[in-house]
């Protein structure tokens, strides 16, 4: 791309301009596109040459993006997919159904073989992709799809129960979404979490993390890790060093937007194991399996990317990603991730 706009090496679909205070963003998804910056100007100068090149279409201020629905004040920005939702529900013919209080009842342990095997696992592959999709702006549900996704090859009545009770958790608040304040400490601050040996058929571990921009939650996983853990230690640490690398990864993106954040960041741990570790400067038998993990946490803990610090398990606000929770403490743990409705009756 020209008019010496860069292509950002931290994301690919990003190009910039930064010149004499002047900043520019374009952000491109393979037709469409978003333009963002402080200068009028130079927005019009670019939307122009677009134009000139290929017969762009000038859609105004950012109000409708690939599903997602933004809604801007002089309070922030509310990122949600309210209309994506409700067609979700209307195609599932579960629209007047009756809602539940979270995605998932507290201690749900999906197996490979509960329930009996679905003829047809199309219908149970479409819809775990469109909840897929609806997590871009609804954290609340990405531990109930992480486990429903891992059984599309094979999906079974029991699998498809849970599918829909995550459905009717999204009818009791279809308009919930991200809630962007426009003043905010701009420093990054991230809280890692892990549930060893949760998965009943493989003992495999689940690695989650919220990253938050100030009090903007930015970045969330909630993930099934590669590989079994020995111990709750080296999961929790394996979590850690995934947390690791998406501060180093929104470092770079941050210096790209050119935006003066505070660093170091700040990273969360309830495994007093796990911070041991990362402080141990020498490795042993118990550690050498994870050697790289410890390479990575420990190099950048030095370079001072990120200062780790302790956290109680009441105030760890990944734990919301790692296991099925009460409605009460579902609640507010994802009142804390700033997740709001705006379409809820003041």
């Amino acid at each position: 791309m020209s008019k010496d706009y860069k292509q950002s090496l931290s994301d690919p679909s990003l190009f910039i301009k930064n010149y004499k205070g002047s900043f520019t963003a374009l952000l491109i998804y393979v037709d469409d596109l978003v333009l963002a910056g402080n200068d009028l100007e130079e927005i019009t100068t670019i939307k122009s040459f677009l134009n000139q090149k290929f017969k762009i279409k000038d859609l105004g201020y950012l109000k409708f993006f690939l599903g997602l629905e933004i809604s801007r004040s002089h309070h922030g920005i509310h990122l949600c997919q309210r209309k994506y939702a409700l067609d979700l529900l209307n195609d599932t013919g579960l629209l007047a159904s009756k809602p539940t209080t979270s995605p998932m009842q507290r201690g749900t342990k999906l197996q490979q073989d509960s329930g009996t095997v679905m003829d047809d696992p199309t219908s149970y592959r479409q819809l775990v992709g469109q909840l897929i999709y609806l997590t871009n702006t609804r954290p609340d549900i990405s531990y109930a799809v992480q486990q429903l996704s891992q059984f599309m090859s094979k999906p079974t009545s029991t699998h498809h129960e849970a599918a829909i009770r995550v459905l009717r958790y999204i009818k009791s608040c279809p308009g919930l979404g991200l809630f962007y304040p426009s003043t905010s400490h701009l420093q990054l601050k991230a809280f890692c979490d892990s549930d060893w040996a949760t998965c009943p058929d493989t003992r495999k571990s689940v690695t989650c993390y919220t990253i938050f921009l100030g009090d903007s939650l930015i970045s969330w996983k909630s993930k099934k890790q590669p590989t079994v853990s020995k111990s709750s230690s080296e999961a929790e640490y394996r979590a850690m060093a995934t947390t690791v690398c998406e501060i180093q990864w929104l470092t770079y993106l941050l210096q790209d937007f050119n935006l003066q954040f505070h660093t170091p960041a700040l990273l969360y741990c309830d495994s007093q194991s796990a911070r041991h570790i990362a402080a141990n400067t020498s490795f042993h038998e118990r550690t050498k399996h994870i050697e790289l993990d410890c390479h990575i946490v420990r190099e950048k803990l030095q370079q001072k990317l990120f200062h780790l610090l302790p956290v109680s398990s009441s105030q760890q606000l990944a734990d919301v990603l790692t296991k099925p929770l009460d409605p009460l403490p579902f609640s507010n743990f994802i009142s804390k991730l700033g997740l709001k409705d705006i379409y809820t009756p003041a």
